[in-house]
């Protein structure tokens, strides 16, 4: 049975119980740069976490906390700085982070997660951290506005917010999750730089909550390729604190089931605007490779075609030079029958096959052009050799691309000069 699935306006404070706040407080020139994440009750944590080995203190904070299984209490996001690769005084940073948090609030240290994104290897200014969430911490609000401000604190070079609230019944109780993301540049499959925070107030068992994030995240977040780089800090976390007032979820009944489709549908539309969102992407690629023999594949396939930058740029130029994305197929190592294999193109209202049964269809390429055109163009692969499919969401590479992610470290070094200056003088740096 599918969740009939209400999509609201909200975000991270549209849950019962949980408020938001985010504001400037001098890591970045003038956008906001400090989030915080309150339950006004302790909170069930699942967490899933960058395979990158060269994990950030941030990371490895609430990756511990996550593998001991205590509830939380709340969070602090800071942008505009990783603390990735920032020596000794990274976990200090760090739970010196979560310390400030847990003292404005009266909890303890271990109830707090840190996250930090931003540019990587320059040492946090922890005292304007530490200040910043004093302050923000008296600003919290569980009004839409609120959350709001916590969106926007966490971006980099994000475009645009990514915000989305969902409802759905479960034992007669409506059920919200709200969501916040961010991610644009340095984003391939395995969690990649971005960032997403989902709050519920459904009441579900530690267990099951990890299964069913950690299962989404699969299906979405690791679906997902800008630029074929993995960072170091990336995270999903749900928090759910029960004040929904439903009966604990303890096995994976219908219940849990109801839940689980709302949380993929959440994540998936939160993951896709991740993709549409890469730096300087024009449009949204979608892949979906059709008749696998195993799931596996499906999705190896499909992470293989979106992650190529022969098909992204031959996607930026509407180019629709389908054979980039059969040598794609074939990098994998996956067997596959050429002679059945099809392979169609959507966009802008129109469709094509551009090969059936591994032979080449002839079409006009005026009308293939159009469909390149399109904000969204989707490509289907159909294998027609098993029962599994897989989508994947990426975009094509641009110009654009390439002079925002050269720029990126001259131009954060220079914003944060002076308060790196001020450190050395004072013997924080060496």
């Amino acid at each position: 049975m599918k969740a009939t699935i209400r999509t609201i306006n909200g975000g991270v404070t549209s849950a019962q119980g949980f408020q938001a706040g985010g504001a400037h407080v001098g890591l970045k020139r003038k956008r906001k740069d400090l989030a915080i994440l309150v339950s006004d009750c302790p909170a069930v944590m699942a967490g899933t976490f960058t395979q990158n080995t060269a994990k950030a203190p941030p990371v490895l904070w609430n990756h511990n906390i996550n593998q001991k299984g205590e509830p939380v209490k709340a969070l602090v996001i800071n942008s505009g700085n990783a603390n990735s690769c920032t020596g000794p005084m990274g976990p200090v940073h760090a739970k010196m982070m979560a310390e400030a948090l847990a003292n404005e609030l009266g909890a303890a240290t271990e109830e707090v997660l840190v996250s930090s994104t931003g540019i990587i290897g320059v040492p946090l200014p922890i005292d304007d951290v530490v200040k910043g969430i004093g302050i923000v911490s008296q600003e919290l609000g569980h009004d839409r506005e609120s959350g709001k401000k916590a969106a926007e604190a966490i971006m980099t070079t994000d475009a645009y917010t990514k915000e989305l609230a969902v409802q759905f019944e479960v034992q007669g109780k409506t059920i919200t999750l709200g969501a916040m993301a961010k991610g644009s540049g340095m984003v391939h499959p395995n969690m990649a730089t971005m960032l997403s925070f989902i709050t519920t107030d459904l009441k579900i068992s530690k267990q099951l909550l990890q299964k069913a994030l950690s299962e989404s995240v699969n299906k979405t977040y690791n679906m997902i390729s800008v630029d074929g780089d993995s960072s170091t800090n990336d995270m999903v976390v749900a928090m759910a604190n029960g004040m929904a007032g439903n009966e604990e979820l303890v096995e994976e009944d219908m219940d849990y089931h109801l839940f689980a489709d709302a949380l993929n549908y959440l994540n998936e539309h939160l993951a896709k605007s991740i993709a549409a969102d890469g730096e300087g992407a024009s449009k949204l690629l979608e892949v979906e490779v059709e008749g696998a023999n195993s799931l596996e594949e499906a999705r190896t396939m499909a992470r293989a075609i979106i992650s190529s930058n022969l098909v992204k740029t031959a996607a930026f130029a509407n180019d629709p030079n389908w054979g980039r994305i059969v040598a794609a197929l074939g990098s994998t190592g996956v067997a596959f029958d050429m002679t059945v294999l099809d392979i169609s193109m959507a966009g802008n209202q129109q469709s094509v096959y551009l090969v059936q049964n591994g032979t080449p269809m002839f079409v006009e390429s005026v009308s293939v052009n159009q469909i390149l055109k399109a904000d969204q163009v989707c490509v289907t692969i159909a294998l027609n050799q098993g029962q599994c499919s897989a989508k994947a969401w990426g975009c094509d590479l641009t110009h654009e691309y390439i002079e925002r992610t050269c720029r990126y470290t001259s131009d954060h070094v220079i914003e944060s000069l002076p308060k790196l200056q001020a450190m050395v003088q004072e013997g924080e740096v060496a």
